[in-house]
């Protein structure tokens, strides 16, 4: 069963609602959520980056429960809005609403997910689980109604692979997350040993030994082991490029990304009291099975066409030739 928008779109309004949740934890309401969250995301960035990421923490760190109250709010709403839309209007207003507040902070909060230092990695939640938002966002983005005419039945026997989603976003945005993130995984600095390593020490106290084993398999052959994610984050970037590779680069997105949830992002830190959400791997899963559902697929019949037929009315037909 393929994912539609409008599910999409529920989940993408969960995610909205859990990430409000989060922002109602006791830390949250303390300058702790300032100086441990927001301001260290600044650091070792450019001053165009670091300077409004500073003054974020600044500002938050002066009236903590207020502001934090109007973050959690602002996603609850979000994610409320998203969830209940019964209307392309209100569909659309809760999407761009969640594109502009995504970005804002993804440039404030998380700046702009570390890229500018090189090492937002996808193994660690790279380049930002917020900008992810938008993204989604974007590719469900409801279609303007076709205009109306052509053949009786038409309408249902044309194939709509994708349900409406925007498959030309879908697709150059998905090559330039993973090829990106093959791209940055492959610069110096960035091998896997080190990513997993420093996630092992935020990661629950029963998902520890498995860390601490794959920190000592990966000491072993930490090379090959970073070639092998470069390849593959690579190979299932450049997959979306041809539609029917689309199901298989998508399983192997959603296996990959597990994976990564587990021994590179803690599982989002959601056992901490200071996750602000559930990190990125979520919202991989999310964008693979949007992409799988951009393959094409066979058309299906209308009602009242006999079977048979379908390709005909969907096929244009050459015109007679006519002698002279």
């Amino acid at each position: 069963m393929r994912i539609t928008r409008r599910r999409a779109q529920v989940t993408l309004g969960l995610l909205w609602l859990l990430a409000g949740a989060l922002q109602l934890q006791p830390f949250m309401f303390t300058t702790g959520f300032a100086h441990r969250i927001i301001a260290p995301a600044g650091d070792q960035q450019p001053a165009v980056v670091a300077g409004p990421v500073h003054w974020a923490a600044r500002l938050i760190a002066t009236a903590p429960l207020p502001l934090d109250l109007l973050f959690a709010a602002t996603q609850l709403l979000l994610g409320a809005a998203l969830v209940l839309a019964h209307s392309a209007r209100r569909v659309r207003l809760a999407l761009g609403a969640s594109i502009a507040w995504a970005l804002a902070v993804w440039w404030l909060g998380e700046g702009l997910g570390g890229l500018t230092s090189a090492h937002a990695l996808m193994l660690t939640g790279g380049p930002g689980a917020v900008v992810l938002y938008a993204v989604v966002a974007l590719a469900l983005w409801p279609a303007r109604p076709p205009a109306s005419g052509g053949l009786p039945g038409d309408a249902a026997v044309r194939t709509e692979p994708a349900d409406g989603l925007r498959t030309g976003w879908l697709t150059w945005s998905w090559v330039v997350l993973w090829v990106g993130a093959a791209v940055l995984q492959a610069l110096p600095g960035n091998g896997a040993l080190q990513a997993v390593a420093g996630s092992a020490d935020s990661a629950p106290a029963w998902l520890r030994p498995a860390g601490a084993h794959t920190v000592s398999a990966l000491a072993a052959g930490g090379t090959a082991v970073t070639i092998a994610l470069v390849a593959a984050q690579a190979l299932i970037g450049l997959a979306a490029l041809r539609p029917r590779l689309r199901p298989p680069a998508a399983g192997a997105a959603v296996a990959l990304s597990l994976v990564f949830w587990v021994l590179g992002q803690s599982l989002g830190g959601l056992s901490t009291g200071q996750a602000t959400d559930p990190n990125a791997a979520p919202l991989y899963v999310l964008l693979a099975l949007l992409l799988a559902a951009t393959a094409p697929r066979a058309a299906r019949a209308a009602p009242g066409v006999p079977a048979g037929r379908e390709a005909a009315v969907a096929r244009p037909v050459a015109p007679a030739h006519r002698s002279g």
